[in-house]
């Protein structure tokens, strides 16, 4: 007698029951991780942008202007305020994007700077992963 190998259809569809229930409860938890993960990672990247504003700041006596922005960490920027000590290696090894691949909002203010991310999304506001990310808050 000869016997045939497989699987019912009761047993598949306990198979797929079983693999719903554990997407139902497994994938909610997942998919904000990444989010936060990111979240998290754009708070620790604009404070060491910071710290090599501040390093900037520390040889040349005041941070890179709006106009000169972020490009000033990288390379020697022209314009004014002139750089009196830059270098000798740049502040960063490359042009900073956000964990979106979107640029920064740089505005110097004299004695200070405001450093902004603006999350997910790209624009201003948001909420979530869409809110902006500003070295104010951090």
């Amino acid at each position: 007698m000869h016997r045939q190998t497989g699987m019912t259809l009761i047993e598949i569809m306990m198979v797929v029951v079983i693999i719903g229930i554990l997407v139902a409860v497994i994938v909610p938890n997942v998919i904000g991780v990444d989010d936060d993960a990111r979240t998290a990672a754009q708070q620790m990247e604009i404070r060491t942008i910071g710290n090599a504003l501040d390093m900037y700041r520390l040889h040349n006596g005041h941070y890179p202007s709006t106009d000169q922005g972020l490009e000033a960490l990288v390379s020697k920027p022209s314009g004014f305020p002139e750089p009196r000590n830059w270098g000798p290696e740049p502040y960063l090894r490359k042009y900073p994007l956000d964990q979106w691949d979107n640029e920064y909002v740089y505005i110097s203010e004299g004695r200070s700077y405001r450093l902004v991310s603006l999350g997910a999304d790209g624009a201003e506001g948001g909420e979530g992963v869409d809110a902006d990310i500003s070295s104010a808050d951090i």
